[in-house]
């Protein structure tokens, strides 16, 4: 078989690929393949060809086979043959090439000067030195099984400290061999609702009762799921409870009773007691969304629904509010019936939580770094929620900042009509934040009335007082 590598080294410095396969005799073949060489660059202008005899020695082929494939090329205009020159390619073999019009980039948004999302920690703030040493001393204590198949249920290590954190900071009632680890609210809404659709069904089934404000790709997870949901109204003592009278199909309610999202209030303590006690008279099941119960700055949190009753309340936190997204780390105590479910669902070869990541989370909680972490957080969101109160009653005293003082974000309550105005306002401020009704959900009869909802966690604190001020510029003035 012909040789298609030719090592032209010592005759023009370098090697050449020559390909010969393809259709054709072999000296259509080699045409081909030295008129692709100089059309492509590979044989540059003025480059001297070897002889034929020594080109069809390393190719294989007859001598008249190269001597007719390079005249024809000469004739071509591809190469020149002069006495006592030899072969060589053309100085114009090729034509010149066109200068390309560079494709225009596709067009990025600009990044908004101020984000005043909500729901993102200050991602300076992680705390880095305090993170390596637990990471340093979680792997030096590590058994070697943890580097193997893992428990579906997640790290002992980690349950267990999540078990003691839990128990005292949230008043949960958390036994380690009911913890399951995820990574963050909507797996766990994945894990429980999984295959839901159609016959079979999943850990758990609709319809299901939701706040009648939220996060939309929560609903849309159960939706997805073929989980229809039913809203619940809001008013000042939180979520209409009650309501759930009205339900008599829902098989459970998703809540966040701490600090309701996004509107910011606790459900009222009679409201506690009577979603719980329609969960038992039911049958039914209720999910907290316990998503930043750490952060109350104007007393000690509240503690959690599921300390109530831990056979009727699946307690669901994670890391991405009150230590960073980006560790995807998220927890769910369960009650014993559904423990079973949940472990089938998440399988034995399920993308888990990083071992590393849960070793060292275990680590940082046991070695109360964690809880150092939450406190300095808290006194650094009471400062930035100040602040904005501040500015507010200050500059704008006809908006207020509603619901209780917690959490990574505030509603401002605006005037009738103008939330649409003012989050375009905020646009052009360069200020990313959204408006209340970007939170409804679409079957709510009970519009909460115009807001914006300003999260004051994600600017870095050098930041932060432009951004309030941009943000006091784009709001509508008093009526």
């Amino acid at each position: 078989m012909p040789e298609s590598w030719v090592n032209l080294a010592e005759r023009i410095g370098s090697d050449l690929h020559v390909d010969l396969s393809g259709p054709g005799s072999r000296r259509a073949v080699l045409i081909r393949a030295l008129r692709d060489a100089v059309r492509e660059g590979r044989l540059a202008p003025g480059t001297r060809l070897p002889p034929y005899r020594s080109l069809a020695a390393d190719l294989g082929l007859a001598r008249n086979t190269v001597a007719d494939a390079y005249a024809e090329l000469v004739a071509e205009g591809w190469l020149t043959a002069r006495q006592g020159s030899g072969t060589r390619v053309a100085e114009r073999a090729t034509p010149p090439r066109r200068p390309r019009t560079p494709k225009p980039a596709p067009a990025r948004p600009e990044a908004p000067a101020y984000n005043l999302r909500q729901g993102t920690p200050d991602a300076s703030s992680f705390p880095r030195a305090a993170w390596l040493a637990a990471a340093r001393r979680a792997l030096d204590a590590a058994p070697n099984e943890a580097f193997g198949p893992g428990d579906p249920r997640g790290r002992v290590e980690l349950r267990r400290a999540l078990a003691d954190y839990l128990t005292r900071a949230r008043g949960v009632r958390a036994d380690p061999e009911r913890i399951v680890v995820c990574s963050g609210f909507a797996h766990a809404l994945r894990l429980l609702f999984a295959g839901a659709r159609g016959a079979g069904g999943g850990v758990l089934r609709g319809p299901f009762a939701v706040e009648s404000y939220g996060l939309g790709f929560h609903r849309e997870i159960l939706a997805d799921s073929g989980v229809r949901t039913v809203p619940l109204g809001l008013d000042e003592q939180g979520t209409r409870v009650e309501e759930l009278a009205d339900a008599p199909r829902a098989r459970g309610v998703l809540l966040t009773p701490a600090h309701q999202f996004p509107t910011g209030g606790p459900l009222h303590p009679t409201r506690r007691a009577a979603v719980v006690d329609w969960a038992r008279g039911s049958g039914g099941l209720i999910l907290e969304d316990d998503y930043d119960g750490e952060f109350r700055y104007d007393r000690e949190p509240v503690g959690a629904v599921q300390g109530l009753d831990p056979e009727r309340v699946v307690y669901i936190g994670s890391v991405s509010k009150s230590l960073s997204p980006a560790v995807r780390i998220g927890w769910m105590v369960l009650p014993e019936q559904l423990v079973d479910g949940v472990l089938a669902a998440k399988g034995q070869r399920e993308a888990w939580a990083s071992v590393l990541d849960q070793l060292t989370l275990a680590d940082f909680i046991s070695a109360g770094q964690y809880d150092r972490h939450i406190r300095r957080m808290r006194q650094r969101y009471r400062h930035r929620r100040n602040h904005l109160v501040t500015a507010l009653a200050e500059r704008a005293p006809h908006i207020t900042a509603t619901g209780i003082a917690a959490g990574l974000h505030a509603v401002l309550r605006l005037p009738p009509g103008t939330e649409a105005s003012a989050v375009k306002a905020a646009a052009w401020q360069g200020i990313a934040l959204d408006g209340l009704a970007a939170f409804r959900h679409p079957e709510a009869t009970m519009p909460a009335g115009d807001g914006l909802v300003v999260g004051y966690s994600t600017p870095t604190e050098h930041a932060y007082a432009a951004a309030v001020e941009a943000l006091l510029r784009a709001l509508p003035p008093s009526p």
